[in-house]
């Protein structure tokens, strides 16, 4: 299939193109891309225009479909999904899920991820050439929003209001990538109109007692028709976030460097500082061998400790004990 034509060059296409050739290491070339596809206008214009670039950067394009059984279409939409895959030569792959073990969002959520992770690692795998599988998904800037305003209601920490994240790893082996976080819902939309490609609309999306459903059909409405444009502004607040966010941490892991004699910390660098950067420093320190997150509140508590006593220890997940005298803080199995 030749690259697509001028003719069908649009606006859409030359946005995503620009955001790949403004960062390399965003989606690599020569790789697989296993697309999170639901039916709905977000993950099919995605699909659409992954698909139609994909010679550009020689992706191998192959869809995941999760049913999770949550309305009685929900099986027919998979085939109709899988017909308009087969048509274009896609490989598609989908999974059912039990209803009883994905009765929120949250649990919905960890086994898509979890579904898209086994069918990732089936195809790299399977494949002798290109071994490379990214995972890409359907977020919007809408989503981002509405990311950034649920998080905001609970009480995230600073970190916790980033918004999506463009990339992330997954695991150590598979990155999951959202491509279209530069468009709105409102964007997918005219995708799907202009390019006359069909949706899968899930009625659940109209369920209000789903706070990510309320929040886009009330709340956002709402602030939308007293502050018309609001939605973006958020948007581009959240980018800002997230680069102050990214500034932060290289800023701090070479804060901690400056704190470190060989493997422990020096305990008056550490307490000459002011709380909150005290805290982040104890954090990072403790990433280095703990994998399991510790929460901000335990380790408020850890800075309070060492601050205030002059030896003490605590113990730590993983078998990990945190340990500290008068000049040194060590972490020892």
């Amino acid at each position: 299939m030749p690259k697509i034509s001028k003719k069908n060059w649009t606006n859409w296409h030359h946005l995503i193109h620009k955001s790949l050739l403004n960062n390399d290491h965003f989606i690599p070339k020569n790789i697989q891309l296993l697309i999170s596809v639901s039916g709905g206008q977000d993950s099919m214009a995605l699909l659409h225009l992954l698909n139609e670039l994909k010679d550009h950067y020689n992706w191998i394009i192959k869809v995941w479909h999760g049913d999770h059984r949550w309305h009685d279409k929900s099986s027919d939409y998979a085939n109709e999904l899988e017909h308009f895959c087969s048509l274009r030569k896609i490989m598609f792959y989908s999974d059912c899920a039990n209803n009883e073990n994905i009765n929120n969002e949250e649990k919905a959520r960890n086994w898509r991820y979890d579904k898209l992770l086994k069918r990732a690692k089936e195809i790299s795998t399977q494949s002798s050439d290109i071994k490379t599988v990214y995972i890409a998904t359907g977020h919007t800037g809408t989503d981002n929003t509405e990311t950034f305003l649920l998080n905001l209601a609970r009480g995230s920490n600073y970190a916790g209001l980033r918004g999506i994240p463009k990339k992330r790893l997954l695991n150590e082996q598979f990155y999951v990538v959202r491509p279209i976080l530069i468009f709105s819902r409102e964007e997918t939309f005219s995708i799907c109109k202009s390019m006359k490609i069909p949706i899968w609309e899930d009625p659940t999306n109209n369920d209000l007692t789903i706070k990510r459903n309320f929040i886009r059909e009330k709340i956002l409405i709402d602030l939308e028709n007293i502050y018309p444009g609001c939605s973006n502004r958020i948007n581009n607040f959240i980018n800002k976030m997230s680069q102050v966010n990214d500034e932060r941490s290289d800023l701090s892991k070479l804060a901690l460097l400056s704190c470190m004699n060989n493997n422990s910390l020096e305990r008056k660098k550490i307490n000459s500082l002011g709380k909150e950067a005290r805290a982040t420093l104890l954090n990072l320190f403790l990433k280095t061998k703990c994998s399991k997150q510790i929460s901000s509140k335990n380790i408020e508590n850890i800075s309070s400790n060492i601050f205030q006593k002059q030896n003490g220890q605590i113990d730590l997940p993983e078998d990990l004990k945190i340990i500290w005298n008068e000049n040194y803080i060590l972490l020892k199995n």
